[in-house]
């Protein structure tokens, strides 16, 4: 067990409080997550970690800062991979809440700082990313109008596989699942089916 001591350089304490949360997270879920557990599994005092964070929601908005930074990461390998499907994209999403399905929750189902700069901007960065694949995917439709039920039927896909409503048994079924679900339901949105129409018309032009 790591003594108490404040003994981190400026930058550092931080950082172990950081990594106190996420593996707090990873243990015991959002509800073991507090500044007081955090400076006992990081070794410090138990006031060191208000000297970055001033409440719960400030620590728990940094936390939630980092997931969708890593979020953006998946997202943006699958994107490269596959650039024009938007599918894999998808499944990247719904891999990300299977492979950290504390951090998921925490990003979307917890309260955080409103006044966070860092959640705020990272929430912004990866809003404007969505934004992106739906302008890259449906040229011809209005991102900003299509961003949303895009981002809100893959999010929706991804809680239902982690609250267990959806098979999980193998990541090739989640990948089916998801693919199907996509496929099919943006093959019958007519503005989706309509900006599909309208690419090939735009790439010769």
């Amino acid at each position: 067990m790591p003594q108490a001591s404040d003994s981190y350089h400026h930058g550092d304490l931080r950082a172990a409080c950081l990594r106190a949360a996420r593996e707090l997270l990873e243990e015991d879920g959002s509800a073991g997550l507090s500044l007081r557990a955090v400076a006992r599994r990081a070794g410090v005092s138990a006031t060191a970690p208000y000297r970055h964070y001033a409440d719960r929601d400030a620590l728990v908005s940094a936390v939630a800062a980092e997931g969708y930074r890593e979020l953006g990461g998946y997202l943006a390998a699958a994107h490269s991979a596959t650039p024009d499907d938007l599918a894999a994209v998808a499944v990247a999403y719904v891999r990300f809440a299977l492979d950290h399905p504390a951090m998921f929750r925490v990003m979307f189902a917890e309260p955080c700082d409103p006044n966070s700069e860092e959640r705020v901007a990272a929430t912004a960065a990866l809003s404007e990313y969505v934004r992106g694949i739906v302008r890259s995917a449906f040229p011809g439709a209005d991102p900003e109008v299509l961003a949303t039920p895009v981002w809100a039927l893959v999010h929706g896909l991804a809680f239902l596989h982690l609250d267990g409503k959806l098979d999980t048994s193998t990541a090739e079924v989640v990948a089916h699942q998801v693919r199907t679900a996509v496929h099919a339901l943006l093959a019958t949105s007519p503005v989706t089916s309509k900006a599909a129409a309208a690419a090939p018309e735009q790439a010769k032009a």
